[in-house]
């Protein structure tokens, strides 16, 4: 009787088991479809009042010839994106599944773009995900309306998404977009970064027993369709490596370990593409003391591909050079924690204090508590970007602003300005000494937003617009290694911690409950385009001729007014010329429309007002009659490295010009010239950044921070703490034209 007992038990727990891993597989799970595009372009009468009224604005203010300014977004997620799933969960206050289809429909009616890409993690994509993003992007270009004349344009790409251990590792992440739709103008698959497909793979092997047990409990369907996005991509096999790209098998994820490998890559496709470095500030996954010096050096570059660089997102802003680090180096090469300095409190230097506070509190010495302190911030140094981990159960407050820019503009989180576009623009490579190796970038902005929402910035709305999200206790599932640390007990010492040993993997890695206060709406990249079409929009694109807002549609000229060799033409931005004569240049903005509130009649018809809540959060871009004021132009000037180890600090005057301006709607106008061009006799670049009245905006104050009189920050109030909290905060919205190159060249002498 107690074997047939025993023998009962056993198969009821096989069974058991059975059960919980036929739906740990996400057997119950829905497969993530790319969903279905609205078959409706914007009406043609509402295209051409828009371009009509970017015609009106360029004729009064005296722009000769004005091109279209054409608004897009291409820096754009989806739920195809292993992060973007992620946040679709309810544990995450995520709204469910938002598929390529629901970002056609965004652009189309939510924020009216004038084109767009997708760009999804490729290390997320699988091969038959890859197909169905084809198909759904081919579909949103097919209602396109007339293609000599669209509505909008939509461009296929993806997002190459490396994070190293270490500033010597670190190649960062990079868009890929590209230009046709044919068969042969695309690649067979995307191209992920090594490493991170690594990581994703990883990620996907689960416990499915386990995670059977939760899901069962979980009591949301969302987490069976998790469930089977992971198992889709589990057995998935790595290309192997030798091969052409072209030549390798359709079904396999295909992989680049360095920028040269990608560029490579897409050598052997023969497609044409541009590549788009972004999030270069962006502390979250960026080592400490990165640096883009090394992304000059040998086939790391692609003058023809990478011709762009992201200055704005809603990651922030990756403008301006501080000569400060999150860490400085002993001769030996160990890393030192630095004191802080005016603008900036280093993140190790903070750890010290936070653990000599608690070491004071528990009764300890003067003493006793300063050589902790001391042992705190060598953890913390030690530790790089895992430094918060080196403080156990630290809380937001505790770290106050540490690690970010206090003289920024909406900086990007834990700002690392080796990667600031001004560094960017400033350092040169001499490996030839004879012909130094440069930077030449158009700036752009894009929203890189991860619920399938292109172009968010035209109102502050932070659920669904940012990726900024309240905090929520995670409480024990097969998701929360992933997600975040195990909370721990504030303890008044510090402790080391070394990855290699560490238990914890993927977004328990880093610093998630301050980021929160670091999300914006996002921002726009603008084109100086001959039309609308795809072919046209792309050539401005080549051709450097674009400009980056922080989000609203303002417009902007930026000029070189005597270029040599033209009579009555002018170079517009992005431009390069060689010079031996002062370079005069014009500078004219117009501000954005003030936006009304709700949707344009037509969209609310063409979406529906279901759709028009579920895919526009209720609002859409919908302007008024009436521009912002512009009030100020700056004029930055950068005269790149012309020896080895000139201080980048000394070449980057910011501003080098500033122009109040009247507060006319008609817009401003600005001419300057450098009178110290032929005297200095070395290559310069300029660049504009265009300032609106103030308004408030998501997150545009970080964290928050009283100061002191000294100007410390002694307390802060980190977004995420009030669900009904818009974080919102005082800002200047504002658009960076893209540089003017130009090269010193003597003159010739005339007999």
């Amino acid at each position: 009787m107690l074997k047939k007992t025993l023998f009962g038990l056993a198969i009821l727990l096989a069974l058991v088991l059975l059960g919980l891993y036929i739906v740990g597989i996400g057997t119950f799970g829905t497969h993530e479809g790319p969903g279905e595009v609205l078959e409706a372009a914007r009406p043609e009468a509402v295209v051409e009042s828009t371009q009509n009224r970017v015609s009106e604005a360029a004729d009064v203010i005296g722009v000769p010839r004005p091109k279209q300014v054409l608004f897009g977004d291409l820096h754009v997620h989806t739920t195809f994106s292993f992060d973007a799933f992620m946040m679709s969960l309810p544990i995450q206050q995520g709204e469910g599944a938002h598929p390529p289809a629901d970002a056609c429909d965004f652009a189309r009616y939510c924020s009216a773009l004038d084109f767009w890409s997708i760009n999804d993690h490729a290390a997320s994509i699988s091969p038959e995900a890859w197909r169905e993003t084809v198909d759904s992007i081919r579909r949103c270009n097919d209602v396109a309306g007339d293609p000599d004349n669209p509505d909008t344009v939509a461009y296929l790409g993806w997002e190459w998404t490396h994070v190293g251990t270490t500033s010597s590792n670190h190649w960062g992440h990079k868009n890929v977009v590209l230009k046709g739709l044919e068969d042969v103008e695309i690649t067979k698959r995307p191209i992920a970064a090594a490493s991170t497909l690594r990581m994703a793979r990883q990620a996907a092997r689960f416990n499915p027993i386990g995670v059977g047990a939760f899901l069962l409990t979980a009591g949301d369907s969302r987490f069976h369709d998790l469930t089977r996005f992971f198992a889709e991509r589990e057995g998935l096999e790595i290309c192997e490596d030798g091969i052409a790209s072209p030549s390798l098998p359709e079904d396999c994820m295909e992989a680049a370990e360095t920028p040269a490998d990608l560029y490579r890559k897409l050598d052997e496709w023969g497609v044409d593409s541009i590549v788009i470095p972004h999030g270069t500030t962006w502390g979250f996954y960026t080592p400490v003391r990165s640096s883009w010096d090394k992304q000059l050096a040998g086939d790391q570059h692609d003058p023809k591909r990478q011709t762009m660089l992201e200055i704005y997102s809603g990651h922030g802003d990756s403008d301006v050079y501080r000569d400060w680090r999150a860490l400085d180096l002993e001769a030996s090469g160990e890393p030192v924690c630095p004191e802080p300095r005016d603008g900036y409190l280093p993140t190790c230097w903070q750890a010290g204090e936070i653990i000599r506070g608690r070491c004071l509190e528990a009764g300890e010495t003067e003493a006793e508590c300063e050589d902790r302190a001391v042992v705190a911030r060598k953890n913390a140094a030690l530790a790089g970007q895992q430094a918060h981990l080196t403080v156990p159960g630290a809380t937001a407050a505790e770290w106050l602003d540490a690690g970010q820019c206090r003289d920024c503009d909406q900086p990007s989180f834990n700002y690392r300005p080796g990667g600031s576009a001004q560094y960017i623009m400033a350092i040169s490579n001499f490996d030839d000494p004879e012909n130094p190796r440069r930077f030449r970038l158009a700036f752009m902005g894009s929203s890189d937003n991860h619920f399938a929402r292109p172009g968010t910035g035209y109102k502050e709305i932070r659920h669904g617009m940012t990726e900024s999200r309240d905090r929520t206790g995670l409480t024990s599932s097969p998701l929360a290694s992933i997600l975040a640390a195990d909370p721990v007990e504030p303890a008044p010492r510090s402790v080391p911690f070394d990855r290699e040993s560490s238990d914890l993997q993927a977004f328990a890695l880093f610093e998630l409950e301050r980021q929160a206060s670091f999300f914006m709406t996002g921002g726009l990249i603008a084109t100086h385009a001959e039309g609308r079409d795809r072919g046209s929009i792309w050539e401005a694109m080549q051709r450097r001729e674009v400009y980056g807002t922080s989000g609203p549609r303002m417009l902007l000229w930026f000029d070189l007014l005597n270029p040599p060799g033209t009579v009555g033409r002018t170079l517009p931005m992005g431009g390069e010329i060689e010079m031996g004569e002062n370079p005069i240049f014009q500078v004219r903005a117009v501000g954005s429309f003030e936006q009304s509130p709700g949707c344009p009649d037509y969209a609310v018809s063409a979406l529906g007002t279901e759709e028009i809540d579920r895919v526009c959060k209720g609002e859409c871009y919908n302007p008024s009659n009436e521009r912002r004021p512009i009030t100020r132009i700056d004029v930055i000037r950068i005269q790149p490295q012309q020896r080895p180890g000139e201080p980048v600090s000394d070449l980057i005057q910011d501003p080098w010009k500033s122009f109040e301006c009247d507060p006319d709607p008609a817009g401003c106008v600005a001419t300057f010239e450098d009178p110290e061009y032929v005297a200095g006799s070395r290559d310069t670049l300029y660049y504009a950044r265009a300032y609106e009245a103030e308004s408030i905006a998501v997150n545009a104050g970080g964290v928050r921070c009283e100061y002191d009189a000294d100007g410390n920050c002694i307390h802060t109030s980190p977004c995420g703490n009030d669900p009904g909290d818009e974080c919102l905060s005082a800002h200047e919205p504002r658009a960076w034209s893209s540089p003017i190159f130009v090269d010193w060249k003597p003159p010739v002498a005339i007999d």
